[in-house]
């Protein structure tokens, strides 16, 4: 199924196509990476709905991402229970680690570095989003270990991919 297919799809879920606008999002960028205004501007005109509505939304949650991030982007929460618990310290430690500030992509693509507002697991802060995952009571050897298994699976990944593309032999 098509990106227009899995929206239109979507749609016929809702009474109105307006409130299929945050799934039609996700769908989207899970097809092309991240939502520039061309790919706002396709998921409206899908939807039927004002192009305005589709930005607001967009921008708006950070759970969409409208320019490109790296294969695992971290968002670390900066929230008051967060905070409280040296979340600035992890911060400037990721920084440092990553070679990139807050708001970064690393050269290679693999991390894109951000802070969120809140991500609603005080009960775990320090916590830091990566993709669908949160890691949380984090301290710096924790941060240390989550990045050295990402590099790892991105490494893996990669061996996997090239052993497709290139039988052996070849």
């Amino acid at each position: 199924m098509n990106m227009r297919e899995m929206i239109e799809a979507a749609a016929a879920r809702y009474p109105d196509r307006r409130s299929a606008i945050m799934p039609a999002l996700l769908i989207a960028q899970k097809e092309h990476g991240h939502l520039p205004g061309p790919v706002l501007e396709e998921v409206a005109d899908i939807l039927g709905v004002e192009r305005v509505w589709v930005y607001e939304l967009a921008t708006f949650y950070t759970l969409f991402h409208t320019e490109p991030v790296g294969l695992f982007h971290l968002q670390l929460c900066d929230n008051l229970s967060c905070m409280l618990r040296r979340s600035d310290d992890l911060l400037r430690h990721l920084e440092t680690v990553l070679g990139i500030e807050k708001g970064g992509t690393t050269p290679d693509g693999l991390f894109t570095l951000s802070t969120v507002e809140c991500l609603g697991a005080c009960e775990m802060a320090p916590v830091m989003q990566v993709g669908d995952d949160y890691h949380g009571d984090l301290d710096i050897a924790r941060i240390d270990a989550l990045v050295d298994r990402l590099r790892a699976a991105a490494g893996q990944a990669t061996g996997a991919e090239l052993a497709v593309a290139e039988p052996p032999g070849e």
